[in-house]
């Protein structure tokens, strides 16, 4: 753990790069500082989960603004993912504090399908400028229920959910300009969500379950400036870059579950 005073700061300078480099993907950064504050800032558990939540809810604004100033919205596809992630991360949240089950399954499930998603993305030569973009496969019923399921992981882990429906929103189809802001937005309200409910959670219970706030905040300012300069420089990034650049974030996250797993 470190010292008094450099825990905040280091944890400001991460989060900053971290979401400069995801923001343009439409995730927040959460997943990859999940392992960063348990291993390097020393957050308790299961406090590192709300913590990491309220990391989502100060920094995902910056880019939310830059997005909303660049015209870029996605009412629709928005509505669909706050359908599914909102019940599901205080569903989360719940299970998290009364029922937690094994975290090994689930680094193994998670390693499972990241992996070769990230893999696909990256490898994936996509359609030659010229050419028509595929439309998406998957219907909105069926993207708020993916939705559902993402937003109950994020609940249990602290993670908003971006780096797994980014991915397959992306991989369906969907322009990395409309999934971006969607995820972002998805991610902002279902972490407020999931601090509220561990903070109610905490009243009646012993140990640490609120938020880490001084840590929390601290990453949160770093994601927030973060995110939004991530946000500015999305649009001059071709679409197969920010595929690329997606595929091997989610490698490395997968990967990191999966050495988890085995650890």
């Amino acid at each position: 753990m470190l010292g008094s005073g450099w825990t905040e700061a280091v944890a400001l300078v991460a989060a900053f790069t971290i979401a400069v480099v995801t923001t343009p993907a439409g995730v927040s950064g959460a997943v990859l500082l999940l392992p960063f504050q348990v291993s390097v800032l020393g957050t308790p558990s299961p406090a590192v989960t709300p913590t990491n939540l309220l990391y989502n809810v100060i920094a995902s604004p910056g880019a939310l603004y830059r997005y909303w100033r660049q015209g870029q919205r996605a009412g629709r596809l928005t509505t669909a993912l706050l359908a599914g992630t909102l019940p599901g991360v205080v569903a989360g949240s719940v299970i998290r504090v009364e029922f937690l089950p094994g975290a090994r399954v689930f680094d193994y499930v998670v390693a499972a399908v990241l992996i070769p998603l990230g893999s696909w993305l990256v490898l994936d030569r996509g359609r030659q400028a010229a050419d028509a973009p595929p439309p998406p496969r998957l219907s909105t019923r069926v993207v708020a229920l993916i939705a559902a399921g993402v937003g109950c992981v994020g609940g249990i882990y602290g993670i908003g959910g971006g780096s797994i429906l980014a991915p397959i929103l992306i991989g369906d189809g969907h322009p990395p300009a409309e999934v971006a802001p969607a995820a972002l937005a998805s991610t902002f309200v279902t972490s407020i969500a999931g601090v509220v409910t561990f903070t109610v959670l905490s009243l009646n219970r012993h140990g640490a379950i609120a938020p880490d706030w001084s840590t929390g905040i601290a990453l949160g300012a770093g994601g927030l400036a973060g995110g939004y300069v991530g946000a500015r420089i999305q649009g001059r990034l071709p679409d197969r870059a920010i595929r690329r650049i997606l595929g091997i974030i989610v490698i490395a996250i997968g990967a990191r579950y999966l050495w988890a797993a085995l650890g």
